[in-house]
């Protein structure tokens, strides 16, 4: 009667330690380091697959460290209440532990198999989402999504450096482009989630500025996100394939943010449209990368 018991166990705790991962969140990361990659050159199968082992061992640290320092606040919100920590299933020490052993082990991976830059800027990338973001910003000010998104903005500086052993202007122009798509993509999700972090104490920019001026600096973030991400194509950087593409993306993500200030004003729901806008802002950053990779090899 044992043997079943202990097989019934160890899938539960091998999904509980990817959980701590996030590894849909990681997965869009991914995408944001790789195609950059094809951007700055044409890599090798082992720089990528290193560099992507690597990515998602260093950012699946930070998520489980952040599920350590939130576990008080994960415990009075419905959408993380159900997490290894505050469901009881895994211990707060078992969880940091293991979060600091993935990201120690993707700092020799990447500084070994790629290169020290590599592993540089994705353990700044950690330190920046752990301590900057997670145990400051966080829950100090409403503008912690707006600063603290330099932290998801990481990837593309570590994918471009993976293959050229540099960073340079074409690589901070993507890290732009991913920090300035960060508020309108978060406060989406935050203007529905308003009441957890309410209840959480987590001052999210509709709890403090109010919907009105949340949905306001959204359009304004949007504006200027387009703005930016044609940017590079006047500097030779990308052509007319990814000028194109970043205008239809970008324009269909400016509906929507007006959609939802134009329902909000009028006081009707906006609560649907929120949801269409968070989830395709998801799908607007994935494409809009691999835009950047088919335009320089086409």
């Amino acid at each position: 009667m044992t043997a079943p018991a202990v097989a019934q166990r160890a899938p539960s705790l091998a999904r509980d330690l990817i959980a701590l991962t996030k590894p849909r969140i990681i997965s869009l990361l991914l995408l944001t380091t790789l195609a950059p990659m094809y951007v700055a050159g044409t890599p090798s199968w082992s720089v990528i697959l290193w560099t992507g082992i690597g990515g998602y061992l260093m950012a699946g640290g930070a998520n489980a460290v952040n599920m350590y320092l939130d576990r008080d606040i994960d415990n009075v919100m419905a959408r993380t209440k159900l997490r290894p920590i505050p469901s009881g299933r895994l211990g707060a020490r078992a969880v940091l532990a293991f979060g600091i052993a993935i990201a120690t082990a993707a700092t020799w991976m990447l500084g070994h198999f790629v290169n020290v830059l590599t592993s540089a800027l994705a353990l700044a990338g950690f330190y920046f989402y752990v301590f900057v973001y997670t145990r400051w910003l966080k829950r100090t000010t409403p503008q912690n999504i707006v600063l603290g998104g330099a932290a998801g903005a990481f990837p593309p500086l570590v994918g471009w450096a993976a293959v050229t052993g540099r960073v340079d202007l074409a690589s901070i122009y993507l890290f732009l482009i991913v920090f300035y798509w960060t508020p309108p993509h978060f406060w989406a999700l935050a203007l529905l989630k308003q009441h957890d972090y309410g209840r959480a104490g987590v001052p999210m920019a509709p709890n403090i500025w109010g919907e009105r001026e949340t949905i306001d600096q959204m359009l304004w973030y949007t504006v200027l996100l387009i703005a930016l991400s044609v940017l590079p194509v006047t500097f030779g950087v990308f052509g007319l394939f990814y000028f194109a593409s970043a205008l239809v993306l970008g324009g269909i993500l400016l509906r929507g943010v007006w959609q939802i200030r134009t329902l909000n004003t009028r006081g009707e729901s906006w609560i649907p449209v929120a949801w269409r806008v968070y989830k395709y802002s998801l799908l607007y950053l994935a494409l809009l990368f691999v835009a950047m990779g088919i335009d320089r090899h086409i």
